[in-house]
This record gives C-alpha cells, structure tokens and sequence, in this order.
C-alpha cells in the first residue's frame, strides 16, 4: 500500500475519481472541487490548504479522501470555536487541524471514495498521521453513519430541514397534507408574490447568461457584505462551475418591470436538489420563501427528484414542510486532557442535539405525518 498525501487536486487523476466514485451529487464531484482550488476559493490563502489522502495499490489507486490543512475553523458548519478557545484560555493552539469536507458546503456525502478501504482503516491512517506531524486534531464532516468507529474518535449531530417527495402530482398536493392554517398560509405567501407583481424565471445552468451570472454574484456578494463579511468563493469559481457542470445547475431569478430584485442557485442530479445560495438587492415580502423553498419544491415534484436540502439551519423552514434530520461527524483530538472532556462535551451534545430534534419533529406542518411516511412507501 502507498499513501500520499497531495496538495493539489489536479495532481489527482479525474479517472481515477470517477471510477472510484459511486456518487452522482455534484457537490462531491472532481469538477466541483476543482473550480474551487482552480479558483483559489479552496487554497491555503483563504484557509483551506489542500491535503488529500490518496492510497495505491501496485499503481493503481484505490482510496481517494479530500482532505485540508485548517487554521481557522470558518466555512464548516460543524462549529468548533468553543473547543478553539478553550485551547487559547490555556495557552494551546487548536490549530493546525485537518479537515475532510467540502469547503463551504454542508452537504451529507461519502467524503471516503474508495473500493477497498473502510473508514476505520482511515480513522487509523489520519490519527498516526497527525500523531507524526503538528496537526492537533482531524475532523471527517457531514458523512454517512459510520457503523464502528475507534473509541478515540467522537461523533457529532447537527440537525438540518430537508423536504421530501412523497409522490405529490404538484404542489396542491404537497400542502393538501397540511393542517388547514398552514395550507393557508403558504398560500398567502405566495399568493403575495404575484400580488406584488413579480414573475419568476427557472434557468438551467446551460442556459445562465453571463448576465444572469453577474447578477446572481452582486446578489451572492451582498448576502454576505450585510453580515460584514466577505465572500467565500470567487465569481471565477462560479464561471468554473457553469463549464464543468451545467446540466447539475439551475438559477431562479425574481424580477419585476423587467429589473432583476433576487435569485437563488441550486444544484441537481436526479435524486436530490441543493440549495446553496441566495441573495437579493431590493427586499420583497415572502420573495426568499418562493426563490429558496416553494421554487424549489416544484422543481423537485415537476422532475421527480425525491428529496431537497436547502442548506443549514434555519428552523422556519419546519412550517414550510421541511423535516428535521440528523447529520454526522468525526473527530479526533490529539490532547489526552482535551480528548478527554470533548468526548464528555460529544456526548451531551448527542443527546441535546436528539430531544432538540424531537421538538422540531412536534411542530411539523402536517395533519398526520405517520400517514404520510406511509404514503410514500405505497
């Protein structure tokens, strides 16, 4: 077996990943991955240093893992600040760490694209890798149940809102399963849409105008300016992506008078849509609902995709329909006193993260949702 360990993806052969690869999601793509280091969005520059696992047998690969060097824990979504500080407050770096995940992307995907290997057999190369060089930790983001797992590595939940398609003919009959005052309600939302005169325009990424584009990427900007940061990607990853994947990529855009105000981008296969960004540069009452979740919804009905994740958090979504999920991660700390009181933190946080999911699941829309997880299987 020969283990390198490599800093640029295009040292990585595309074949190889496709071959290895048994996933159809975009965002766990070569290409998607690519536009973001050939854009230097993913670069040591801005904070994700690639590092990518990858082992051979007698030549021939077998394992891929994409990996980063971390020295900051910004665009992961799996929050380790509190654990960072802790570190500082006693005079420790927290950093360097190595992160599996796709930058800037919470989105569940098998990170380990491999024939062979299992994923203790990583968990065991990855800790003597940063037992044998400075990396404090390593942390495996957003992944599939791993079934055994070391008893120095510590799961994690997070909680998202995903929606899922039960065989709806259309969006009448997504809601029919509502109660009566959320049916309502959504449809006042959108009822308000055309009310305030706005048309609504679905593009396929084949068909995205370099003008479409820079709208979208002055509204994508200015999303994250109002928080008083600055963007994550380049708008040349954006232009990467609409060469590399334009049939995975589609772009509403909300407009009136013939004046652009909003848009949303997602991404596709034929199993799931993602929602990734939005922005606006005119507010308009209800407009991010239908761009980010009614939109959508539709689309999903429309090509029978059977599920839709429209990013993290946000708890507003649950009137809307979307359901409360669990995620997973991984972790490992280097620190016998750390690991110690991160695994007790793990722990609790598992089952905080549990009954705050059974919450959610109390407040869903639905008149009766054990009916319904029994219509989608008929």
């Amino acid at each position: 077996m020969k283990i390198n360990f490599i800093n640029s993806i295009n040292d990585i052969s595309a074949i190889d990943w496709q071959r290895l690869s048994k996933s159809t999601n975009p965002l766990s793509s070569y290409e998607f991955l690519k536009a973001l280091e050939d854009s230097t969005s993913a670069s040591k520059a801005r904070g994700w240093q690639p590092h990518h696992l990858q082992m051979s047998n007698d030549n021939n690969v077998s394992t891929i893992l994409p990996l980063y060097i971390k020295h900051n824990s910004w665009g992961e979504y799996v929050f380790d600040w509190g654990w960072a500080e802790a570190y500082q407050n006693n005079g420790l770096s927290y950093y360097p760490k190595l992160v599996s995940t796709l930058p800037f992307t919470p989105v569940t995907s098998d990170k380990l694209i491999s024939t062979t290997q299992c994923q203790t057999d990583v968990f065991n190369l990855l800790t003597e890798h940063c037992q044998q060089h400075s990396f404090n930790s390593w942390h495996l983001l957003f992944c599939p149940t791993v079934e055994k797992t070391p008893d120095n590595v510590y799961l994690r939940h997070t909680v998202q809102f995903h929606w899922f398609n039960r065989q709806y003919r259309d969006f009448e009959d997504f809601i029919s399963t509502f109660s009566s005052r959320k049916r309502k309600n959504t449809r006042k939302e959108r009822l308000s849409i055309s009310q305030q005169g706005i048309k609504i325009r679905q593009i396929k990424g084949i068909d995205v105008t370099p003008d479409d584009l820079n709208f979208f990427y002055l509204t994508y900007q200015l999303t994250y300016l109002k928080k008083g940061h600055q963007p994550h990607l380049s708008i040349e990853f954006f232009q990467h992506i609409l060469l590399s994947l334009p049939n995975n990529i589609l772009l509403i855009i909300g407009s009136k008078d013939d004046e652009n105000l909003a848009c949303s981008l997602f991404f596709y296969d034929n199993n799931q849509l993602y929602g990734r960004y939005w922005g606006c540069t005119h507010y308009v009452n209800n407009l991010h609902f239908e761009l980010c979740y009614y939109q959508g919804i539709e689309f999903c009905i429309k090509h029978n995709i059977q599920s839709f994740n429209p990013g993290t958090q946000g708890e507003h979504k649950i009137q809307r329909g979307f359901e409360p999920i669990l995620t997973n991660s991984y972790h490992w700390i280097k620190h016998p006193a750390f690991a110690g009181a991160i695994k007790d933190f793990c722990q609790q946080e598992r089952q905080q993260t549990k009954n705050y999911l059974n919450q959610c699941q109390q407040t869903l829309p639905y008149k009766n949702f054990n009916e319904l997880l029994t219509r989608s299987t008929t």
